[in-house]
């Protein structure tokens, strides 16, 4: 299998692949042949430099057509693409350059500092830069299932975050939820929100869609509500994908109103509230569709197309897929899941999430089982959060939870206990956020900080995150 060769190439030339808006405010349409090009021979200048077949690139761009064809490039040649989300900042970057040893880092040209920064030793090479496409176009490898394809990284429960690995039947494995919870069809034009490095936007910004001979939405920009509202109708955009704090920032700041083009919306990265899909059918005559996945074995559930929607479930299992409830935890077959990241695998893999099922076999989320904070459809680790705050002088230790936020779902909030000679104030408060800010992804920061004289501890020392969630 070849993700590259079977689904670009064999697309009609003149079919239209993608529409990119700009950070300028520039509009293009882009055919399948162009991204066909244009990826063959960036894989071949990849080759030309001794990138090859199990080689780790590192993507550091915007949401872009050239994030595109580095992506599709990599999967011509059987390199292994690890996107990631411009607010990374250097020490994330670090992090992952260590943990997956990459070639070579492909990056925005805004960003080019950022991953200097990070301490990166070997070429770092920046789009848009013609001479990346000026070499002779690579052939399609013949690549296995189980070859890898990508690396997402999970956020981390009781330390940093976690390289998963994907291999290339993850992507065409996409199919199931392409077609049974994002639905997709032909000629849509499917947008899906998601910055560039998320597990979701790595399967669901272009893959999905063109698995279903639908065309991608690409949008550079900063979230803005109203903006959100203006595109979906000027574009006239078939299938939304957004997360569920993007919903309810929509419903929030703009004015919803009926959006003739849209005929059918999803949801996933966190909970969705039913009053946000109340608020949407009310205003817009759309229900939207949560589903629920894994950066480890990509989506298992999703609201069908077809039966009225159930507010506030996360839907069924995928057509295909054994999932069960087993003590309030919510388990998997791998070998049912074709997108699943381990080849064999374990018998049952338990995802950490406490989960009920009604009679009726559908799913309702009732919270993790860890520590993993969701806020905004980010999934934060409480160490990385902890790690940023305790750099800083005036910090002896740190605990980050999750605290409930009326439009986000959850923010952080951090729990910190001062070194000698130090004062909680709030103009302490304010530099420990920007603090942090400055230490990691700025979407990591705290919200709220507290301060207190000593942390509830395990008789191990292990921090006892959850006293900490009810004590807010």
């Amino acid at each position: 299998m070849n993700f590259a060769r079977d689904v670009v190439d064999s697309a009609p030339r003149a079919r239209t692949a993608l529409v990119a808006l700009a950070a300028d405010g520039s509009r293009r349409e882009i055919e399948f042949g162009e991204v066909s090009d244009r990826s063959a021979r960036l894989a071949g200048w990849l080759l030309a430099r001794g990138i090859g077949p199990g080689h780790v690139v590192i993507t550091v761009i915007g949401n872009r057509p050239e994030w595109v064809y580095a992506m599709v490039a990599c999967f011509r040649i059987g390199a292994v693409a690890l996107p990631c989300t411009e607010q990374l900042r250097a020490a994330d970057l670090a992090m992952r350059i260590e943990r997956v040893d990459p070639r070579i880092v492909l990056c925005d040209e805004r960003d080019v500092e950022e991953v200097k920064r990070s301490g990166f030793d070997g070429p770092v090479a920046a789009v848009p830069d013609e001479r990346l496409f000026d070499a002779d176009p690579a052939p399609a490898a013949e690549l296995a299932p189980t070859d890898p394809a990508l690396i997402t990284f999970t956020s981390g429960t009781a330390g940093e975050p976690k390289p998963i690995r994907h291999g290339q039947r993850y992507l065409d494995g996409q199919r199931v939820q392409a077609e049974h919870w994002f639905g997709a069809r032909p000629d849509d034009l499917c947008w899906c929100t998601a910055a560039s490095g998320w597990s979701k936007s790595a399967r669901n910004v272009f893959i999905a869609p063109w698995l279903r001979e639908a065309a991608a939405l690409l949008n550079d920009a900063r979230f803005d509500p109203e903006q959100r509202l203006e595109i979906v109708e000027r574009e006239r955009v078939t299938v939304l994908c957004m997360a569920p704090t993007e919903y309810r920032a929509v419903a929030k700041r703009a004015e919803l109103r009926p959006l003739p083009s849209l005929r059918h919306a999803v949801a996933a990265g966190e909970p969705l509230n039913p009053e946000i899909v109340h608020l949407w059918r009310d205003a817009t005559g759309l229900e939207v569709h949560d589903g629920y996945g894994q950066t480890e074995t990509g989506a298992l559930t999703g609201m069908p197309i077809g039966p009225p929607v159930r507010p506030g479930s996360m839907g069924l299992p995928l057509p295909g897929f054994r999932l069960w409830v087993e003590d309030d935890e919510l388990c998997v077959d791998p070998s049912t899941v074709p997108t699943f990241f381990l080849d064999g695998g374990p018998g049952t893999w338990r995802t950490g999430d406490r989960v009920r099922q009604d009679e009726d076999g559908y799913l309702w989320f009732e919270g993790r089982s860890d520590d993993v904070i969701i806020s905004a459809g980010y999934r934060i680790g409480p160490f990385e959060v902890e790690s940023a705050l305790v750099s800083h002088p005036a910090v002896a230790e740190a605990a980050a939870v999750a605290a409930p936020d009326e439009e986000r779902g959850s923010v952080v909030r951090a729990v910190v206990v001062l070194r000698e000679g130090h004062e909680p104030t709030q103009a302490l408060v304010r530099e420990l956020q920007e603090h942090a800010r400055a230490q990691t992804a700025p979407y990591k920061y705290p919200r709220i900080v507290d301060f207190t004289d000593a942390l509830p501890k395990t008789a191990s020392g292990k921090i006892r995150r959850a006293l900490l969630r009810g004590s807010g």
